[in-house]
């Protein structure tokens, strides 16, 4: 139970870090650039991908460095992750996306109980959300161990710019920008369709990566 309980607070902790870098990088990018969104967009996704490296750097050897729903799933589904831990897992990354928003708004001065009113809807919203999160975990189940931190980190920072919902692919930050109503925030009615391209695209990305794993494999025995 120790041991369990050490695994969730770092679970916890390391997701509201998380939501905390996206969320507060964000109002940070928007007060600085003037207006300009492009600008903005690039210092979040810097501020991301450093803060995402580090985070894994530091937790993965506690908890596995998952701060993502789909991710604990997937690790559920090849044995890596008990069931009955599942969900225990998720409540904690939730509840640590919900505190990290707190924590940003908190650093800036801001009201620290507030919704997002940023609208992100339409089809094409969707298929990019299902294809940052499956490109994820295929990430995530591809890259050799020793690597998986900055493959992850720069895949994020790829995904935030070649697609139309700046990747999210992960639900639990889904549901903790719900609570900011900012530059990196999202309405809570447009949540349910992001969770839902999100699993969906993280059956895709477990598919795809249960097509290569014979080739995987290989390529990893041979780098390795």
């Amino acid at each position: 139970m120790i041991a369990l309980a050490r695994r969730l607070f770092a679970e916890a902790l390391g997701t509201a870090l998380l939501l905390a870098v996206v969320i507060g990088s964000g109002i940070m990018a928007e007060r600085l650039a003037g207006g300009n969104a492009a600008i903005a967009l690039l210092a979040n996704t810097l501020a991301t991908v450093c803060g995402l490296y580090v985070l894994i750097e530091v937790f993965a050897p506690v908890s596995g460095a998952h701060f993502n729903p789909v991710v604990s799933l997937v690790m559920a589904t090849r044995k890596l992750l008990s069931w009955p831990d599942l969900p225990l897992y998720v409540l904690a990354q939730l509840v640590g996306a919900m505190l990290g928003a707190w924590l940003a708004h908190a650093m800036f001065d801001m009201e620290i109980l507030q919704w997002s009113t940023r609208q992100r809807s339409g089809a094409g919203q969707m298929i990019a959300e299902a294809v940052a999160t499956a490109g994820l975990i295929l990430v995530v189940l591809c890259a050799p161990a020793a690597r998986v931190s900055s493959m992850v980190a720069a895949y994020i920072g790829a995904a935030y710019w070649f697609t139309a919902s700046t990747a999210f692919a992960n639900p639990a930050a889904v549901f903790g920008r719900m609570f900011s109503d900012s530059f990196a925030g999202i309405a809570p009615a447009c949540a349910p369709a992001f969770v839902a391209a999100q699993i969906a695209g993280a059956g895709l990305g477990w598919g795809a990566h249960h097509m290569l794993k014979p080739r995987v494999r290989a390529l990893q025995q041979e780098a390795g």
